[in-house]
């Protein structure tokens, strides 16, 4: 069963797919749906995913690929009563290197003590050249304890998802399950240190079982004002 807004961004997508083959921005479907947010769409389509009405092309940006719509024009249609659509073109060819993919923007990470990683709904076109292979998220740095590292306030960190870490890799660190930091990643018996690349700070110790590593630096995008 769909959701008046469900249905109504189902079709939106597929009319914009039909008239110029790209799928809408989130920026578009917020206005065609008169909402005042994109986490709302964002909402809608993991919703339109989940009941297989709708699939997102991973690493690349503006890629909805309509799977089936409702049969009829209501929106409480039951699932079962669908009609599949043409298929996309098969599988997509490998992005070059001077590609756009989007990824995911996960607020600010401090470059100084511990700050609380926000979890908004934004995304950041990087060109495709920055990044490895797997799944990357981007954080906006905040802070100066990394400017040895060529890393500064205002930077946005690419990071790669990963649990692990090498010793002296700069890392996504998670504290106490609640405060981000970008640091190096160091090990000191049972012990974490984070190290910054500034010499006016000291390092951070923690017992192993109070930090987690949610990613290692991938690259950095910066933009001038």
């Amino acid at each position: 069963m769909l959701t008046a807004k469900q249905h109504e961004l189902l079709h939106f997508i597929q009319q914009k797919l039909d008239a110029s083959g790209i799928s809408p921005s989130f920026e578009e479907m917020k206005e065609a749906l008169g909402l005042k947010s994109k986490s709302g769409i964002h909402r809608l389509i993991s919703a339109l995913e989940e009941r297989g009405f709708l699939r997102r092309l991973p690493n690349r940006a503006r890629a909805l690929e309509v799977l089936k719509l409702p049969d009829g024009a209501k929106a409480a249609a039951p699932r079962d009563n669908v009609v599949p659509l043409h298929k996309a073109p098969p599988a997509l060819k490998p992005i070059a290197a001077n590609d756009i993919i989007e990824v995911p923007l996960h607020g600010k990470i401090a470059a100084g003590v511990p700050i609380e990683a926000f979890e908004d709904h934004n995304n950041l076109a990087v060109p495709a050249a920055l990044l490895g292979s797997g799944e990357h998220y981007a954080l906006e740095v905040s802070g100066d304890s990394m400017v040895e590292a060529g890393i500064f306030d205002g930077d946005y960190a690419l990071i790669q998802k990963a649990s692990t870490a090498r010793e002296g890799d700069i890392v996504v660190a998670l504290v106490d399950g609640q405060d981000a930091t970008l640091k190096y990643f160091r090990r000191e018996g049972k012990m974490i240190r984070l190290d910054p690349a500034n010499s006016a700070y000291e390092p951070q110790r923690y017992p192993a079982e109070r930090v987690i590593v949610q990613g290692r630096l991938s690259g950095l995008l910066r933009r001038y004002h």
